[in-house]
């Protein structure tokens, strides 16, 4: 009976989890916490080290309640473009630079002038948030951690190497984040000193694995800080959500996975290469050979409603249950209001860095419960955006499958699935992530073939949400007005979000 150990890192905290092949069940999850620093508006930053001792804490927890069972195997994911530069033994040279941490926007519009065939695979220009941007702004603005970096790499390559001693770098991150050029499996040395950052090369993971692929036994060491009874192999992973395609059993043309947490992310496959002008992709061999990874996405989603029940609010777990109470009494469309969810920019289909978040038709009359139903509609409009712009696209949309934290919110989701007016499965698992992970590592410890069989083997159980119909008319009347404040609002947004990222 094959049991595999997930790791999943997002913004937050660390999730393990060992899943029972057999079964299709979790065994048991744990969950440890680390802390975020965000020491300029636009900015975010985390510590390696938290990141490997949450990790032992949790993983040790966990082994202690299942009573330490044998691990057939071992892969991790974790957020994108969450950026470390160190030495050669790990040794953090500053903090990491958060996926969402966006002061790299200069470096990223200097991206979009390249004329280097590379640059189709994303779409024609970077975003600020990844690896590349990243390390171009510690070049021009950090020089000497830069210099003395021997290794620029992401969490996940960090967490990798912390396990097994070995520098190597996923396939997915690298094409999606990286510029690799997975057509031609090699890293383009041409473009990086084209931005700026000569011999980028030099400093990159070296050898890329595909996801699922295995890369080395977890040693000694690194078996004995999470608690483990024996060292099983490391299969290489991927991006979070990318990696939750597995799980949720959507690599096929005409099939999305959307994730709904602290971002939104939309994922799906294309079978050949086409122009996705407001994605980031299509990402050649990203996630499996032959077809083509499109991300689009909401770089603030839950993180919006957390800021309004926490930050504005400062409600506890009862308060903002009653909140979400109160904004579901209100008709949609009925707060006569107009959010816009930018609060860290846009992914899909702006691709822009610099557009914050407003409110928009305030007047005394308007309470807690106005603002959070205005603010959960904006998140849901963003998601019909995404949407809309594969219409427009003429790329088909049959099947939604989600996850994450709609569930725990149901407001949330069914405003979505209103506001995008298709059907939407919603998976038993909320961490597809943690699944996805575990069909990675049964890939690489050969107890299936490949990841479409490995999907298959961890296929979940979805309830169908069904739109409300009327409603779906309303949200179609509001994206208009959501469209047109964005529009009107952006020049003065991006002037704004220039000031605060200056400081």
């Amino acid at each position: 009976m094959a049991k595999l150990l997930g790791l999943d890192f997002g913004t937050g905290g660390i999730r393990v989890g060992v899943f029972d092949l057999e079964t299709r069940r979790m065994l048991g999850e744990r969950e440890e916490q680390y802390r975020t620093v965000y020491p300029r508006p636009g900015w975010a930053e985390q510590s390696p080290l938290d990141w490997w001792e949450a990790l032992g804490r949790a993983c040790r927890a966990l082994m202690r309640d299942l009573g330490s069972p044998e691990i057939s195997g071992i892969c991790a994911a974790t957020t994108a473009s969450t950026v470390v530069a160190c030495k050669r033994d790990g040794a953090p040279l500053r903090p990491a630079l958060l996926w969402m941490d966006c002061r790299a926007a200069d470096e990223a519009e200097r991206s979009s002038r390249s004329k280097n065939p590379v640059m189709d695979y994303v779409g024609g220009a970077n975003a600020s948030e990844w690896l590349i941007s990243k390390a171009m702004w510690l070049a021009g603005h950090e020089p000497a951690v830069y210099a003395d970096a021997d290794i620029i790499c992401e969490c996940l390559d960090y967490i990798n190497f912390m396990l097994t001693g070995r520098w190597v770098g996923s396939r997915m991150n690298a094409t999606c984040k990286w510029n690799y050029d997975s057509v031609q499996r090699r890293f383009p040395a041409e473009l990086y000193a084209e931005f700026g950052v000569e011999g980028l090369e030099a400093k990159l993971p070296p050898d890329i694995f595909a996801v699922g692929a295995p890369v080395e036994i977890v040693s000694a060491a690194a078996a004995e800080h999470l608690g483990l009874a024996n060292r099983p192999i490391l299969s290489q992973g991927g991006v979070d959500a990318h990696i939750g395609m597995v799980a949720a059993g959507t690599m096929k043309p005409g099939e999305m996975l959307m994730i709904g947490g602290t971002s939104i992310v939309q994922l799906f496959q294309l079978d050949s290469q086409r122009p996705m002008d407001g994605f980031w992709g299509p990402y050649p061999h990203a996630l499996v050979d032959d077809h083509w990874l499109v991300e689009a996405g909401q770089v603030s989603a839950g993180s919006v409603l957390t800021w309004f029940e926490k930050n504005l609010f400062e409600l506890d777990a009862a308060g903002s249950a009653a909140l979400r109470q109160k904004a579901a009494a209100i008709p949609v469309g009925g707060t006569g209001l107009v959010t816009l969810d930018y609060f860290m920019g846009n992914r899909t289909p702006y691709r822009e860095p610099l557009l914050r978040g407003a409110v928009i038709g305030l007047s005394l009359g308007h309470d807690r419960a106005s603002l959070y139903r205005s603010a959960i509609e904006s998140v849901a409009l963003a998601s019909a955006n995404v949407l809309k712009r594969t219409r427009e696209l003429e790329v088909p949309v049959e099947r939604i499958v989600s996850s994450g934290g709609y569930a725990k919110n149901r407001l949330w989701l069914q405003a979505t699935v209103d506001a995008i007016g298709l059907p939407v499965e919603l998976l038993r698992e909320a961490n597809l992530t943690i699944i996805g992970a575990a069909a990675a590592a049964a890939t690489g410890a050969g107890l299936v073939p490949d990841l479409f069989a490995a999907a298959e083997a961890v296929q979940q159980e979805a309830t169908v949400i069904a739109p409300d119909l009327a409603a779906h008319e309303i949200y179609k009347q509001l994206l208009g007005e959501y469209l047109e404040a964005t529009e009107l609002l952006m020049p003065q947004s991006r002037r704004l979000a220039a000031s605060q990222l200056r400081g």
